[in-house]
Formats: C-alpha cells, sequence, structure tokens
C-alpha cells in the first residue's frame, strides 16, 4: 500500500488580508501531480480542510473542486477526517454516499474506531476530538484529559487489528514532543491536549494534522505531521512545505518527503529603509510574494508602509528590530518654562539619538504655530 500524506489545508485562509485561494489552488495541483507521478493508491487528508467551520462560498467551491478532480476524475480513494477547523457536521454531509467513490471522510469519534481496509492496510481514521466526546462515547467519567482519551481510543483500535495487515492512524492533534507555529490555533488548555507519542508506537504510521511543520516531530521516523502546503506564517518563512509519500509494504514503513514550490512565497528581509527601497539592490523576492520586513532603523520614518510597499506590495508585518529605550530626565522647573520648540527637539534628539533633520523642522514649527493659533481662540 502506497499512500500520500498531507493536512492543513486550511481553503478559504487569509494572510493578513490577502486570499490565498490562488495559491491553494496551485499547491492542490503539485499535490496532485505527486499523486499521480508517484503512483499512490489513495490520497490521506488529515484534518482542517477548510480554515473556518463556515467557510465562503470560494473556498466551498475551490475545494469541492479539488475533491472532485482528486477522487472522481483522477478516480483517487481519499481517507479524511475533520480537523478542528472544520465544522464535523458541515464537512461530513453526504459521507455515507461519498464511499461509494472510496472517498472515506470520517467527522465523529465513534467512526474512527472502524478501521478502512484498503490493500495490506487498515486506517483508522480519528477525526479532531474533545475529551468530552470520548468520555460520553464510553460512558466514562474518568476520561477528562486529550491524552485519558486517546489511551482509551488506542485500546479500542488494537482490538480491531488484523495481525496480517499494517495499521495506520490518521488523526487531528498535538502530539507530546511537537511545537506549534504561530499559524496554528491554540486548543489546549494547561496542556491538556498533547498526547504522548508512546501511546501511538503500535501503529506501523501515524499521519498526523494540526501542526504546520513536518518538522514538529522530526525525530519519529513513523510518526509525521505533514504541515500545511503554504507558509501561513513568519514562524515558517524558513520552512520547505510538502507532502510524505508512505509506502507500508516494507517494515519497518519506508517514508519519503516530497517538497512542494510556493507559487508566491512569504519571505522575511531585514535591512535599513534606505536599502530596502534601493532599486539597485536586489532582494530575491517578486512583486507578489508575501512580506515581512523587519526595520533596522532608529530614526522616525514618515509614511513608512506606504513608502515600502512602493517596492514591496504585499507588506504583511512591520516591525523594528532595533527599537529604543530612552529614560528620560526629570526636567527641572524652570526648564518646564522654555521654549516648546526647544523642549520638542530636545525630547527628539532623546527618544531617537537624531537631531530634527531640516524637513522635520519645517512640520514641527508649522504644527507648533497651528497649535498655539488654536489655544490663542
Amino acid at each position: 500500500m502506497r499512500f500520500l500524506h498531507t493536512a492543513d489545508w486550511h481553503i478559504g485562509k487569509k494572510l493578513h488580508g490577502y486570499d490565498l485561494l490562488t495559491e491553494q489552488r496551485d499547491a492542490y495541483r503539485q499535490i496532485k501531480a505527486i499523486a499521480l507521478q508517484e503512483r499512490v493508491d489513495a490520497v490521506v487528508i488529515a484534518g482542517d480542510l477548510y480554515d473556518r467551520a463556515l467557510p465562503s462560498e470560494a473556498a466551498v467551491t475551490a475545494l469541492d473542486d479539488m475533491l472532485v478532480d482528486l477522487n472522481r476524475r483522477q478516480q483517487l480513494p481519499i481517507l479524511a477526517i475533520s480537523g478542528n477547523h472544520d465544522s464535523g457536521v458541515r464537512l461530513g454531509y453526504g459521507r455515507q454516499w461519498f464511499a461509494s467513490t472510496a472517498f472515506y471522510l470520517k467527522t465523529t469519534v465513534a467512526e474512527g474506531l472502524q478501521p478502512v481496509v484498503m490493500g495490506d492496510t487498515q486506517f483508522f481514521l480519528l477525526p479532531y476530538f474533545e475529551p468530552f466526546a470520548v468520555r460520553q462515547l464510553f460512558d466514562d467519567e474518568s476520561i477528562r484529559t486529550e491524552a485519558q482519551a486517546m489511551e482509551r481510543l488506542v485500546a479500542a483500535m488494537k482490538e480491531k487489528f488484523d495481525p496480517d495487515k499494517k495499521h495506520v492512524l490518521v488523526a487531528h492533534f498535538f502530539a507530546a514532543g511537537s511545537h506549534h507555529s504561530d499559524s496554528e490555533t491554540q486548543v489546549q488548555v494547561g496542556g491538556l491536549n498533547a498526547v504522548p507519542v508512546d501511546l501511538l508506537r503500535d501503529f506501523d504510521y501515524v499521519a498526523l494534522g494540526h501542526l504546520h511543520r513536518k518538522e514538529a516531530l522530526q525525530h519519529e521516523p513513523t510518526i509525521k505531521y505533514s504541515g500545511s502546503p503554504l507558509k501561513f506564517s513568519t514562524s515558517e518563512a524558513e520552512d520547505t512545505k510538502g507532502v510524505w509519500i508512505v509506502d507500508t509494504d516494507t517494515t519497518p514503513v519506508t517514508v519519503t518527503f516530497k517538497p512542494l514550490t510556493p507559487l508566491h512565497d512569504l519571505v522575511v528581509l531585514e535591512d535599513s529603509f534606505a536599502t530596502l527601497l534601493d532599486r539597485e539592490h536586489d532582494f530575491p523576492v517578486t512583486a507578489d510574494d508575501f512580506i515581512a520586513i523587519n526595520l533596522t532603523d532608529t530614526a522616525p520614518i514618515p509614511n513608512v508602509m506606504q513608502r515600502l510597499k512602493e517596492r514591496f506590495p504585499k507588506i504583511i508585518e512591520l516591525h523594528r528590530v532595533n527599537p529604543l529605550e530612552v529614560a528620560l530626565p526629570d526636567l527641572p522647573p524652570e526648564r518646564l518654562q522654555a521654549d516648546p520648540f526647544a523642549l520638542m527637539t530636545d525630547f527628539f534628539s532623546q527618544t531617537t539619538k537624531h537631531a530634527l533633520n531640516d524637513q522635520q523642522t519645517r512640520w514641527a514649527q508649522q504644527a507648533l504655530q497651528q497649535a498655539m493659533k488654536e489655544d490663542a481662540q
């Protein structure tokens, strides 16, 4: 059995107000191409197909196009679960007849206990869950945490293990030892949702969703997050996105990473304002890339964002990496009676470590004159 493991598509997500459907459609085309090139027997999507429980019409149309293309046109079986961003009820509408075309979509915990058998492999499709759902399923009030719930679920799954087949868990949660990135929704309270990876050792492979970086469990050879197909935050700017190809014909299973190339990248640039605006200075970005800027200047820059956008139209973040921490001296009473313009220029110099330039001096004088005029009225 050979399958492709992906997750966290988050169809409909926006990046600081920018629509990502074009980038998401391109990532899907690459995933499909890899699936066909690798001649996989199925595609696993480990949750968070949508970015929100109430997706937009455009997001619904986009995901529908992808799933119809993958399952009906390419005739690839799909094994999918709902994640914490999905509405299980809405996403799962129609799942009873989806299986007629080998599209297995599970959105309830009880469904996760019944394996889907394909070739030499049993797939247990466990959607995102809260502990109370498992507590109700087993009528056991002692189940209070994700770890306790998962221990009970794994025990029930193992009762269904066929010893002549491989066993794959598809799930959506935070596994102990993994790390969040900034674009993920924090769903744990006091760390209660961390599932120890030791609970998962009896599976030949665990296809996880929820964390957006494949490196989240990089030391686990057969327990993997696929990560998201796109970069959703600056903390992922240096990541290589992609999918896993899993072959269960070997013992242990063989796992190979296949990278995706971003249509429009997310890049962090750190430099001075003058260098960033210098057209002679080449940066490895395009006009359509999403840019986060770490500005090294300490002096105030009028209209800084607007001026930077003239060169980098899609700025999503702007930070100053050298903020000044200035302790202003206490002014003696006689100094408080000084000329307002002198006080202002002193304050400016103390806080910025720079003197006013000619243009700033003119602005300050005009503002002061206007303020004094308004006071006189």
